[in-house]
Parts: structure tokens; sequence; C-alpha cells
């Protein structure tokens, strides 16, 4: 065991931590925040090979080593001579690259993660933590954020402090109670594949959410192969088994022996040699074989019997709730002018508060890229979508009429945390990570932001959270004023805590007066400088950002797109560059005010939107 430094911070001693990962994705994510917020000196190094990992050992030289999401092996020299966590998503005893796989398509009702130590047998190393959790019925991809992810950072955090205290790992042994996981294969598409002239609608929807978001479902279509991604369950629809009977919203149904399913992703199989594909709504994959289709919307007031949904609406007395989920949190142009046009609903409905969010997964990450890439003009549709975002934020901006929340139940980033951040409060559960940066596609960004963002933490930290291009988790999001409230608890006790929350909001006997209040806000703001002069000032530079010659966007976009593996580890992700937060609320936070005070405006709010054009521009 490499000596640590014995300095204050976190829980025990603060060490320097390298992570190794595949992909910097959302646990990795989380974990490098979470650490960071301790105290401990945390670098991510992309696992792009065995020479790179060895660099990065040397230059960082940790005390510990930690794996949250690798997909090759650690090489020996250094798992013998550093400790190295895996973090591995199964339960004691579970083995193998497709644990959660197996898991969603054969129905387990108890999961876990299990951290142990790295050695020469793919997971079976001493065991340093683990944690457990019961399954919901969703996608592996919903699972992996959620439940996963929980389970995961608590596993980590355990491990770290029983590394730091001197605790001696627990050795696997399957003789033991505890021990209940075994070694399985990997899941080949052969596991995956989908008889739909047999297989039940379970079957089906199991084997589909085993699939999401990858690899997806081999499958045909009309002569060509393609990955079917999502599933969600149809309670009235039916046709022969396997046809195309329905679409909707960009998804399709597909009929089964004894129902139908609706997939709403595809992505075309690439021939041998020749170009990539990537996943698209499944209607536009399909673009001209769906002839003859019928196009069945869905009620946004909810149907009496399962189906596919993005958007829908209901009240409970005095509070609507507009909830919408979109595949990957990214928003296309129609999606977002789908959800206006709800919006513009709830605004008319007798109701005082309007709740926005998801039940589950992520809030919104912002315009969709890929339909962008798949657009004949990419530039002009990426122009289409950012406005139409913007049509969606300034009405919520707006509204005067109630109290808007925004209800993050999970991860946001981009323009989707600043959609979030038009309303009224900003509520997240407490294991959402929040990126609120565009700089990384080579973009300044929209969504009223220079507005909205300096407003809540001040100008110094609103340029410092857009150009870190870091996560941020919730305790320094609070702290910095970026949300109003942290709800503590897995995601079937968040969204009972949010309906509590939001009835007391709408029954306050303050409610009069915090509107009142909020008009008088937006009034004198509009006075200073208006609305449309933040927008138009944004996408100015945003017009140049999708159309002038020699600017980024295109090519990140592409290669987001096409998943490009990256050849080396962004620089952003040094050493040390997760920072606590400031010790309080920053100018403009709205953080511990009474329901009705209002925001001050901060200081030098044109002054970080210069700064900031002058950095990304």
């Amino acid at each position: 065991m490499v000596a640590g430094r014995d300095q204050p911070g976190g829980r025990g001693r603060r060490m320097r931590i390298l992570l190794l990962a595949s992909a910097y994705n959302s646990l990795t994510q989380r974990v490098h925040a979470e650490l960071g917020d301790r105290g401990h000196e945390v670098a991510v190094e992309l696992a792009l090979g065995d020479g790179l990992m060895r660099k990065a050992v040397r230059r960082h030289r940790p005390d510990l080593v930690i794996a949250p999401m690798l997909t090759t092996a650690i090489p020996d020299d250094i798992w013998s001579a550093l400790p190295c966590f895996i973090v591995h998503p199964g339960p004691r005893g579970d083995r193998g690259p497709s644990s959660l796989d197996w898991a969603v398509m054969e129905g387990a009702r108890q999961w876990g993660v299990t951290v142990l130590q790295a050695n020469a047998e793919m997971d079976a190393g001493d065991i340093w933590a683990s944690a457990e959790f019961t399954m919901p019925r969703c996608s592996k991809g919903s699972l992996y954020r959620t439940e996963v992810a929980d389970a995961a950072l608590k596993a980590v955090l355990v491990a770290v402090t029983r590394f730091a205290s001197g605790y001696r790992p627990e050795p696997l042994d399957y003789c033991r109670p505890d021990v209940t996981g075994r070694c399985r294969p990997a899941c080949r598409q052969a596991d995956r594949r989908i008889d739909w002239e047999a297989e039940p609608t379970s079957m089906v929807l199991a084997r589909l959410h085993a699939a999401d978001s990858s690899p997806g479902v081999l499958d045909m279509i009309s002569g060509t192969e393609y990955y079917l991604f999502g599933g969600h369950e149809e309670g009235r629809l039916r046709g022969r088994p396997g046809a195309i009977i329905a679409r909707r919203d960009g998804a399709i149904c597909r009929a089964t022996v004894d129902g139908a399913v609706w997939i709403p992703q595809l992505r075309r199989r690439p021939a041998p040699g020749g170009p990539g594909t990537f996943k698209l709504p499944a209607t536009l994959a399909l673009r001209g074989l769906l002839a003859g289709v019928p196009e069945i919307p869905a009620a946004l007031t909810g149907p009496g019997q399962p189906t596919y949904q993005e958007i829908s609406y209901r009240e409970d007395g005095s509070v609507g709730y507009l909830e919408f989920s979109f595949p990957s949190g990214a928003m296309s142009t129609s999606q977002c002018r789908r959800l206006l046009a709800a919006y513009r609903y709830a605004q008319a409905r007798p109701v005082r508060v309007i709740v926005l969010g998801g039940r589950r997964d992520f809030f919104a990450n912002g315009i969709h890229l890929n339909v962008i890439e798949a657009a004949d003009d990419p530039a002009a549709e990426s122009w289409r979508n950012i406005n139409a975002i913007d049509d969606l934020v300034q009405a919520i901006l707006t509204t005067t009429s109630k109290l808007t929340v925004a209800s993050l139940a999970g991860n946001a980033a981009a323009g989707g945390l600043m959609l979030a951040l038009a309303a009224d409060e900003v509520w997240c559960r407490d294991g959402a990570v929040l990126n609120p940066h565009y700089r990384l596609m080579g973009l300044y960004g929209s969504e009223y932001w220079t507005y909205t963002l300096p407003r809540r933490v001040g100008a110094e930290h609103a340029a410092r959270l857009t150009e870190a291009c870091l996560p941020v988790t919730h305790g320094p999001a609070l702290q910095y004023g970026l949300i109003d409230r942290v709800i503590t608890s897995g995601v079937d006790g968040y969204h009972t805590q949010v309906t509590a929350l939001a009835h007391q909001l709408a029954d306050s006997p303050a409610y009069p007066a915090r509107l009142a209040a909020k008009a008088r806000e937006l009034a004198t703001a509009e006075s200073q400088q208006p609305l449309a002069s933040y927008r138009a000032a944004e996408l100015a530079i945003m017009r140049r950002n999708f159309s002038s010659p020699g600017e980024p966007y295109p090519q990140l976009r592409r290669a987001f797109v096409y998943k490009h593996k990256p050849t080396r580890t962004p620089s952003h992700l040094a050493r040390d560059q997760i920072a606590p937060a400031p010790p309080g609320p920053r100018s403009g936070s709205r953080l511990r005010r009474g329901p009705g005070a209002t925001r001050r405006p901060a200081k030098n709010i044109r002054s970080a939107t210069l700064h900031q054009q002058h950095t990304t521009a």
C-alpha cells in the first residue's frame, strides 16, 4: 500500500486517487465529482491502451486506482504494484462482462454492486465493499444511471474509507451465504434474439430492456438489419406478430403473439467495411418504409392502459405535473415543440404550481445531435432545434400566473440543465449529476443561460461552471445556488417527497405574495435588459458555431454521434479539477430565502456574458 498524505478532507485522510475508465460516462463523472467533493485529489485517465495507463500511473503517482467503468483489463504490472478497485455491477460473487444484461433479461428481483480488488482472475479479487438494491422494471440503461449508480457510489465511498483505515478485504468465498452471484458468460446477439412468432410480450420486453442502451437487439426489418433500442408495452393495439402496426412521436409499434411493444430508436447495422451508423428515432431510421402505417397519438392526459408516451400531464389538486422522458435526454425540434404545446396546456389549467420533469433517469440534455447529424442540412436543423428549445424556455421564464418547479430525478446537462433553470425552483435528487456547460461540443449555448445562470450563482461562478466543463453533484450545486433543494432518497421516495413539497408550495399562505413578486421581478429585469436581447446575443454566437467555416462544432458533433474513440484523455480531466463549492450561496441565489422572497440580480452579469463570449466564440 502506497503511503497517503495525512491531510484533512472528506471522510478519512486526503488521498491521491486515479480513476481509470473506458469512457467518462455518468457513473465515472459521479465518482469523480463525489470523491473530489470529499477533499480527495482525483484524476481521470481514459483506458486507451496499456501503455497509456502505465504512463498515467507514473504521472499521477496515486495512492489508489479505481475503475468505475472499465471494459478492458488493468495491466498486471499496475494492479500488482498498486491497489486497484474494480466497480462491478453485480452482487458478491457475480462475474462476467454482461452482469446487468442477464439480470434484466432473467428478471432478477435483487441485485447489487461490488467493489473488488483487481487480480489475475476477472472479477474474482478480494471484496472491499458491496451494496444491494431492489430491481425495478426498466431498461438496463435507466437502471445503470439510477439504482446501479446509487449503489456503486455507496460502495465506492465505503471502500475508500476502509482503504484509508487499513481495513483488510474479504477473499471471494462461494461458501459464504452472502455470496449469491456466479460466473456468467458474455451475452451475445444469439442470446438476445427475439422470436416474434413465439415469445410473449414480457419476454420481448426483457430482451429489449437488457440491450438498452447498448448493444441493442439485432433484428430484421424490411430486409435490412437494425439494432432495436428501448421497449414499452402497448396495452391495446394488436396485429400480426413482428409487423409494424403503428407510429408515434418517432417510435414504431410492433405486434407480439399476445400484444405489442413500442420501440423508440433504431440503428441500421453497418455494412462490413462501410461507414458507421448511429441511433435515430425509429421512424426517421425507417423513412420511406412506413407507408400505410398509421400515426396514433397518445392523449396528453394519459391513457388507461400501458403505452408509449414521451409527454404526459396529470393533476393532483392545485398541482399539475408535466412529465416528459426523451431517449438519452436529447430533445429534437419536434420534441421541443410538442413539449411547448403541452406546457401551454398546463398553463391554461386551474393549478397553482406546475412541476416539470420525468419520473426517473434523465431530465434533459439539450438539442438532439443525432437527429441534427441525420438532417440534409445539419446547420439549418441545429438552428431550428435551438430556437425550438429557446421558445420553450421563454414560455417558462415568462409565466407569471403560476409557480414552476423543475424536478430533476436524474442527470441534466448543457441546454437541458439550462432549461431547468428557467423554472422558479429547481429540485434535485441526490443521485443526479449536473453538467452546466456547452464548450466540449464547440458551442456557446443558448436557452437564456446568460440571464438565468449568473442570476442564480453570480457572474464569477457562472463563468467558472461553464468553462471548467466538469460535473457538479448535488452538494456543491446547492451551495452555489444552482439548485434550490436536494431530495435524499431513492427514485420512489423522491416522487413522494416532490408531491408533498409541491403541495406545500401551492398551499402556502405566502403564495400570492410570491407570485406578485415574481411578476415584479420579471418586469424589472425586462426594463433593465429585455430577455429578447439575451436570446439574440446568444443566438448570434450560436449561428456562427453552427455555420461558420472552421468552427469545431460539426466535427465534434460527428465524433459524438458516431462514438469515435478518443486518442487521449481530455485535458480538462486533469488532477484536482473538481473544486470544493463556495462556503455559502452566491449573489443571485435564492437559497434559504422565504417562500415570498425574490432573487436579487447578480452583479456583473453582462461582464460574465462578455467573458464567456471571449473564451468560447
